[in-house]
This record gives C-alpha cells, sequence and structure tokens, in this order.
C-alpha cells in the first residue's frame, strides 16, 4: 500500500506552527509496512484543497488527512472531501452524544457549530475522539480516505488507539515489517555514510536508513518478511555495521544518551555527581530528567565563578592561576574532589569556553571533561563548533558518551 499526508490548514504555510503530525504519521505508516510517497501542506481553501484530494486519490492507494474538522467556517476538509467523492455528510449520533455530554459536564451552552464536529461521510467508519470532540474517519476502498484531527494530543492517540487497528484488519498480507534503529555518536553523517557505502548503496531487503540529528546519527535497519526471518536478517546486518562502526555505537530506539548512561550507571549499582562550569547544569538537568534519578544522581555543584571552583571544589588558587579554569588539571580536580563532596562513586566535570569570546586566549567549543571513578581519572579534550546554546548542549552530551563507554569498557576512545 503507497500513501501519501496531507495537512490541512494555512497556519502550516504562514510558519505558525510546525507540522509535526507528518512526522508521526510517517513513522507510523513506516512500522505497517505502508509506503508513504508524498507529504502535502494545503491552505484553508476549498479550492485548492479539492485539487490537491484529486491529484492524491489518482497517485495512492492511501491518503491520510490532517485537521480542518474543527466547528469554524474555515474547518472544511469533511465537506471539501464530500464534494470530490459526491456523497453526503451526515450526523454521527455516538459523537453527538458525546459532544452534548462534553458541554453538559462543563455547564457551558453547546452552540449550533459544535454539531458541525459530528458530521460524518454517509458510510465513513468513525473514530472516536477520547481527547477531544471532532472525530475521525475512514471512507473508500481504492482510494482509502482518512480523515484524522490536527491537533496532535488528539490525533496521536487516535492513531494509535483506532487506525492502526483498522488499518491492520484492512491488509490482506502476510508480510511484516521489522525496524531496528542502532545510534551512533561523536562520528558525523557523511563519515559514518562513507563508511558504510557499500551497504547503502547496494541494499535489498533489509535496508538501512542514516538520519543525522542533534549531534547524533542513528541507522534505521528494515527488513520485509515473516517476523522471524526478519529478526535473522536484522541481526547479520546489524553485526556487519557494528563490525565497521562498533566504537561508535552506545544504543537502540530512542534511548538517548542521558537515559543510556543513566541504565548503565544504575546498572553497576554506582552513584554519579556532578561539577559544571562550561554546562552551567545542563548535564544535571538531562540526567535528571527521567523519574527515578535520585537513585544514582546524589547531586551538582555550579561552578562558574572560580571563587566558587576554589572555596567549594578546594581548587587552589595557585593551580587556577597557572593553568588557568579551563584546563586538564582544572576539569581533573574538579572531577575528582566533587565526588567525596557529594557522596558519590563517580563524579563527573565540565570546563570550557562556550563563547562567543575566547577566553584567556583559549578558543570558542574548546571543552575538557573529567571523570573520576574508584580505578582512575580520564579527562576529554573535545573541539565542539556552534553557537554558545549548541556547544554547551553537546558537551553535555558527549559527556554521558564518556560516561557509558567508561563504564563498558574501563576506557574510552582518543
Amino acid at each position: 500500500m503507497n500513501a501519501e499526508i496531507i495537512a490541512v490548514g494555512s497556519e502550516l504555510l504562514l510558519g505558525q506552527i510546525t507540522n509535526t503530525n507528518g512526522r508521526f504519521l510517517s513513522e507510523k505508516m513506516t512500522e505497517l509496512g505502508i509506503n508513504v510517497y508524498y507529504h502535502t501542506v494545503v491552505g484553508d481553501n476549498p479550492n485548492r484543497l479539492a485539487e490537491t484530494v484529486e491529484c492524491a486519490g489518482k497517485r495512492s492507494d492511501l491518503v491520510i488527512l490532517t485537521g480542518g474538522l474543527g466547528p469554524t467556517k474555515d474547518d472544511l476538509t469533511k465537506e471539501t472531501l464530500a464534494s470530490v467523492l459526491k456523497t453526503e455528510l451526515v450526523h454521527d449520533d455516538e459523537t453527538l452524544g458525546r459532544i452534548e455530554t462534553f458541554f453538559q459536564k462543563q455547564q457551558k451552552v453547546m452552540t449550533s457549530n459544535n454539531k458541525k464536529q459530528a458530521l460524518i461521510l454517509k458510510g465513513a467508519e468513525v473514530f472516536q475522539n477520547d481527547y477531544g470532540l471532532a472525530c475521525g474517519m475512514a471512507i473508500g476502498d481504492h482510494p482509502r480516505f482518512i480523515m484524522l484531527p490536527g491537533p496532535p494530543k488528539e490525533l496521536y492517540p487516535m492513531v494509535e488507539n483506532y487506525v492502526v487497528p483498522y488499518l491492520t484488519g484492512q491488509s490482506t498480507e502476510r508480510i511484516q515489517i521489522s525496524s531496528r534503529v542502532l545510534r551512533f555518536f561523536d562520528i558525523g553523517e557523511s563519515k559514518l555514510v562513507d563508511l558504510i557505502d557499500d551497504m547503502i548503496e547496494y541494499q535489498g531487503n533489509p535496508t538501512v536508513a542514516p538520519l543525522a540529528s542533534d549531534g547524533e546519527v542513528t541507522l534505521r535497519l528494515t527488513a520485509k518478511g515473516e517476523q522471524k526471518t526478519n529478526e535473522e536478517k536484522l541481526d547479520i546486518l546489524e553485526k556487519e555495521i557494528l563490525t565497521i562502526l562498533g566504537s561508535y555505537f552506545y544504543g537502540y530506539g530512542k534511548e538517548t544518551l542521558p537515559v543510556k548512561a543513566a541504565k548503565e550507571i544504575q546498572r553497576k549499582k554506582l552513584t554519579l555527581a556532578s561539577a559544571e562550569s562550561l554546562t552551567g547544569g545542563l548535564f544535571g538537568e538531562v540526567m535528571t530528567a527521567k523519574p527515578g534519578a535520585s537513585s544514582f544522581y546524589t547531586g551538582g555543584v555550579i561552578c562558574y565563578d572560580a571563587k566558587v571552583k576554589e572555596n567549594l571544589l578546594h581548587i587552589k588558587k595557585d593551580i587556577l592561576d597557572t593553568h588557568g579554569t579551563v584546563s586538564e588539571v582544572c576539569a581533573k580536580m574538579l572531577a575528582e574532589n566533587v565526588k567525596p563532596l557529594m557522596s558519590a562513586d563517580i563524579g563527573i566535570s565540565f570546563t570550557g569556553v562556550a563563547g562567543p569570546d575566547s577566553l584567556d586566549d583559549k578558543e570558542p567549543g574548546l571543552v575538557y571533561i573529567g571523570i573520576a571513578t574508584s580505578q582512575r581519572t580520564i579527562i576529554r579534550k573535545v573541539m565542539l563548533a556552534g553557537n554558545r546554546s549548541q556547544i554547551r548542549e553537546k558537551a553535555a552530551k558527549y559527556g554521558c558518551y564518556y560516561l557509558i563507554k567508561e563504564l563498558n569498557e574501563g576506557t574510552t576512545k582518543e
């Protein structure tokens, strides 16, 4: 089945909101083995929307429309599709009842235009909205049209709870699609692709697709066939890839660097503390973003000023004067001294120049990360590109990355 997604709304064309629904729906269709070949955004204009729908119906098996199902006059998706398909709109009694109940519970008067949200194309399969008022629906066979509400808080659960089961039930094929995402860090997309160029150029089943985002690179491996055979194919391909890229690999799926680092610390039943100059608490923030962080993260010190480094973390003034706050020596002592201060098994430190100006004749992007364990202290020097915010964010990610490497191997890549 080949699909395309049409996002309806002038606010999308004006840049007032971001079309996050498109990414979400493409991901879900891929999981179902449905190929998404086109994405279109069209404003709240019935003529242009009709032209877009007619074009989509000629070239795609499945057309998914998002938005334009609300109560206002510019919400015209249902009316336009009804006109294109030459069918009529009727009220869905269940949806109308849910809307009336909603207003009764809110002790508000329901206006006549709210009834519009209960209109459906005659004969359509209805998807109830558990988090809003406008229902979704599916109609047709070749092509099949699906209409969904625009707000992500309504669309996401509707897709998960109703649309995915509906499409799964419509499928007559036994072929399944299996995907696996491998995550890499400390390597650019161009270098990664170059190292596995033959695998990408001559791919068949399974396929390999690289994606770069936020300083990381992921590879999505996808196989089609029977589930057991798919997993075997993915295992073989993953092994081949990690033979080449294993030193940059850190996790699977949606497992981010902070999440992976936290898991490794917890797996070894250790605790962590941080001393942050450059990152100003950003590392502590990402490490405590998930519930349960208190089981491994004991605390941190934001030691932005040299006096805090000297008075709280006991870095001697003559050392700071001799080597500077942005130095291997400073990073080493910060990591080692925050560990007993916070009663932790591991201490990690960040010092560097975020920019935009240089500091003590040191260029923006220079970062030192120290990691002190009971066995040893390692210092990693990295040169990062970007603006001030990007350098700080990348430094926090490198801290997570080096923690993972240290905990897994006892050594980190120079």
